[in-house]
């Protein structure tokens, strides 16, 4: 399983290279009188045991307001209670083993333009002594909805799904309703897409190759409509409704989010954890 994990670590660092490309090519292309935003690169480290990544951030942008692009690759062992709640998911091995290595990437995007939708994307592959699995997805997160961006963004993720398995883009779009609904405020934090966790058919190649192709199908599902909404004039009732919105993304994160909860319980870096907060919100 080394040579397994050397793979996919590397294809998550390729495709946060390439993402990052592709968002500073679009603030070059952005309106307005400021300087086209630039990622800022930090390493970060685990506390602890081992491992680390990268942590791109990019504020008060032409497109985007505040962006990051996470990559990461971590091992070690799991605190008594990230273990515990591995125990409880089914993880096997875990009460006897609580070792661990995980590698992915992770975005959100918070964009200037109230019309241009808030977007979170991630894929990861997790290994125990006892199992290993991949998950991630991507959903759309727009305050202002156009159902023609809705559409977009929801058939190049059928698309990419389709060559990987017939029921993958129903049985994980249903998933990503699910797990992106807010139960407190009864309502979903944006229009959804897909999402899957714990993906082991048995074929870590066939497994390793959706997950890519769900990576893939991001920068199509998204630059679009990015680059359509950038421009667009907006009012400030459009900016209120924006940071409204927003205080949705933030309550999530930081309550039912897995994946911020993982990061924090097993020491990783919480900057880089904390990223997908957006840089500014309202509550009513």
């Amino acid at each position: 399983m080394e040579e397994q994990r050397r793979r996919a670590a590397s294809w998550f660092r390729e495709l946060r290279d390439r993402i990052v490309g592709a968002f500073e090519a679009l603030e070059d292309r952005g309106p307005g009188d400021l300087p086209p935003g630039r990622f800022e690169v930090t390493p970060t480290e685990r506390a602890g045991d081992g491992g680390g990544g990268l942590m791109s951030v990019m504020r008060g942008g032409r497109v985007f307001e505040k962006v990051g692009v996470n990559w990461s690759e971590v091992h070690g062992t799991l605190a008594p209670r990230a273990q515990a709640a591995m125990a409880a998911r089914g993880v096997p091995g875990m009460e006897a083993d609580p070792r661990f290595w995980a590698s992915g990437i992770s975005l959100v995007a918070h964009m200037r333009n109230p019309h241009a939708p808030a977007v979170h994307m991630n894929t990861r592959m997790f290994w125990t002594p006892g199992a290993w699995w991949f998950g991630g997805g991507s959903d759309l997160n727009p305050c202002l909805e156009y159902p023609e961006d809705t559409a977009h963004f929801h058939d190049t993720l059928r698309a990419a799904c389709a060559p990987h398995g017939a029921g993958y883009y129903d049985r994980f779009k249903a998933w990503a309703d699910e797990y992106f609904f807010i139960p407190h405020r009864g309502r979903a934090r944006g229009v959804g897409g897909i999402f899957y966790d714990d993906l082991n058919t048995g074929e870590w190649e066939a497994d390793f190759a959706f997950t890519r192709a769900v990576g893939e199908a991001f920068l199509p599902a998204f630059l679009p409509l990015a680059e359509a909404r950038m421009t667009q004039p907006f009012t400030a009732g459009d900016r209120d409704a924006q940071l409204i919105h927003r205080g949705l993304y933030a309550e999530y994160n930081l309550v039912y989010d897995r994946g911020t909860k993982f990061g924090l319980e097993t020491g990783h870096n919480a900057d880089a954890v904390l990223m997908s907060l957006p840089p500014l919100a309202k509550w009513v």
